[in-house]
């Protein structure tokens, strides 16, 4: 029977429908919240506990501790081997693009896969964080549920964000917070009122499930936090703010240098991981702290109970281990890792300015809650998940003037120095801005080299008028030709339109070259330009045809590229996604 219909007999009206599934979805991702930090808590205490507690007796023994983090990545070998490319590295940007660009559809498999990598990679003490896994998993069960209730197209990127949304607040005990995660990070900042109630109810739903069985602690017990002299502390906030924007572009740019130098490394891909993982080993033996999600660390911080110069160290051993885990094919987010370095950044910095300013200032425990917040929104350029993030966290209305502060600074700083937020720069490098909107987004993931038409008639420049009348008149479809020198490069293209000046002089038809009337000043695209980009040209130019040479400074041409071939790609492309979201929705039901 249709699942459609039956849930439209049970449940008339369309909000009722979408309270009802919205429902649905949050109390399957804070279940799927349980599983995964009771998985993620097995493997901790199987592997990571008694390796650790036996590297750690004395003497020679510490040199074992890199085999703790390294097992992990062993036990993640056969699952890689199973299933290609669905278990290493940092997948939260693929996330997105199946979410934005590819109407939120994914497989099932997913949530089981990442649950088990990532507990495997973070619980065996490798440098990750758990809340983006966990928001791919609360978005692939939003994309499930969606298929089981027969959701349309249009819909279904909405609740696999609604998923996203009840995971995360699963995970922090923060409904607010997560609402504004699948908001700004997720969507994109692209909602509407109708979809802002989706991501409520789930995470309301989720949040509900997570304190049934976790109680309503919250993820850091963050000590009171008070202003001692707001005239003083303002500004050392605003400071702050500054200081946590040019670390993140440092954090970013660290993460994906490592990350490139891992892709280049000719080895074979089950072997990066694990040396990751030893890397983490020998950082770990002289600082600890940056195994794992750092979470035990971060309780220090906050109550300052930490040092100096330890603080200061672990700010840029965190950001390298983290990129070395997720660089080399660990799987985990970037979620917690951020809260890490910020909590050490504000605590260092807090320790700094309560020794100058003993009596004006607040303990660096204060300093280090705010800048928990604030690094993250100045890595993922998402201030309002923060924001309320932090303000559900203590429940202290007066944490939010200073965490206000220092995350809008730190964003519009980090933004400033890098437009990309740390999971926008594949986007960027592949030409593509995920804000424009899915059309565009298409347009822009699909390469000109695909599609173009490599059977190319050329001309030399040397040919006379009447070779190129011939030309014309045996194609039926082309009315631009490339014009070639004799080494083979292109000079120019001709039209009919640029011949017929000579079509009524038969001396001139046989004397006049195509170099004399073809045209020099040219327009083409190469085989990595977009369809975006040449539906541009097209647009702007005029052009049924553009001819696609092999680079600016090798104009071989390669082929033509057509006006209705970009049209007909372009719909095929999305029939493509149309076609599998519909199929895997008829599987279901």
């Amino acid at each position: 029977m249709n699942t459609r219909r039956v849930t439209k007999f049970l449940l008339p009206g369309e909000n009722t429908r979408m309270v009802f599934i919205a429902s649905f979805i949050g109390v399957m991702a804070g279940l799927a919240n349980i599983c995964f930090r009771t998985v993620l808590e097995f493997v901790h205490h199987t592997i990571f506990v008694p390796g650790y507690a036996m590297a750690t007796q004395g003497g020679w023994y510490i040199l074992l501790l890199p085999l703790v983090p390294i097992s992990g990545m062993i036990l993640m070998v056969p699952l890689a081997l199973l299933f290609p490319g669905e278990i290493y590295g940092y997948g939260f940007t693929k996330f997105l693009r199946k979410v934005n660009i590819r109407g939120g559809s994914m497989k099932f498999r997913k949530n089981i896969l990442k649950i088990i990598s990532c507990s495997l990679t973070i619980g065996t003490g490798n440098s990750a964080g758990v809340e983006g896994p966990i928001a791919q998993v609360g978005g692939a069960l939003g994309s499930l549920v969606g298929k089981i209730f027969r959701i349309s197209a249009d819909r279904m990127k909405v609740y696999t964000a609604a998923g996203c949304a009840a995971g995360v607040a699963a995970m922090f005990n923060a409904p607010i917070a997560g609402v504004f995660f699948a908001a700004e990070i997720v969507l994109l900042g692209t909602y509407e009122i109708a979809s802002f109630s989706v991501l409520v109810i789930s995470s309301a739903m989720a949040t509900v499930i997570s304190r049934s069985y976790y109680g309503e602690n919250p993820a850091f017990p963050i000590p009171e936090f008070h202003l001692v002299n707001p005239l003083a502390e303002i500004p050392l906030y605003l400071i702050l703010g500054l200081l946590m924007g040019v670390i993140a572009v440092l954090h970013i740019y660290v993460f994906y240098e490592v990350r490139d130098r891992f892709v280049a490394l000719k080895i074979n891909e089950h072997f990066k991981p694990i040396i990751g993982a030893f890397i983490i080993g020998i950082l770990a033996i002289f600082f600890p702290q940056v195994m794992g999600d750092g979470y035990h660390y971060i309780k220090e911080v906050l109550a300052g109970d930490s040092v100096l110069w330890v603080m200061a160290l672990l700010i840029f051993l965190k950001i390298f281990a983290t990129a070395v885990t997720l660089g080399s094919g660990g799987s985990g987010g970037v979620f917690a890792p951020a809260l890490f370095i910020g909590a050490v950044i504000g605590g260092a910095y807090g320790s700094v300015v309560h020794h100058l300013f003993p009596t004006a200032t607040a303990s660096s425990g204060a300093y280090a809650a705010v800048g928990l917040g604030a690094f993250l929104a100045a890595t993922t350029h998402a201030p309002l998940t923060a924001i309320f993030l932090l303000f559900e966290m203590t429940g202290d209305y007066l944490i939010i003037i200073p965490i206000m502060l220092t995350s809008i600074i730190g964003t519009v700083v980090a933004a400033k120095l890098n437009e990309d937020s740390i999971d926008t720069v594949d986007f960027t490098r592949e030409g593509i801005d995920i804000h424009e909107g899915r059309e565009t987004a298409v347009m822009k993931s699909i390469k000109v080299g695909r599609i173009i038409t490599e059977d190319v008639e050329l001309i030399s420049e040397t040919a006379n008028a009447d070779q190129l009348l011939q030309m014309f008149s045996m194609t039926k479809d082309s009315f631009y030709f490339p014009v070639i020198d004799d080494t083979g490069k292109m000079t120019g293209v001709v039209s009919l339109q640029d011949v017929k000046t000579v079509l009524h002089d038969e001396e001139l038809r046989r004397n006049a070259t195509v170099g004399s009337v073809c045209a020099r000043n040219f327009v083409f695209l190469t085989p990595d330009d977009n369809l975006y980009t040449a539906m541009t040209l097209f647009d702007r130019r005029g052009f049924d045809e553009i001819p696609v040479v092999e680079s600016a400074a090798e104009k071989w041409v390669v082929g033509m590229l057509k006006r209705r071939d970009v049209i007909t790609a372009y719909n095929h492309e999305v029939l493509k996604k149309g076609i599998s979201e519909r199929t895997a929705s008829i599987k279901l039901t």
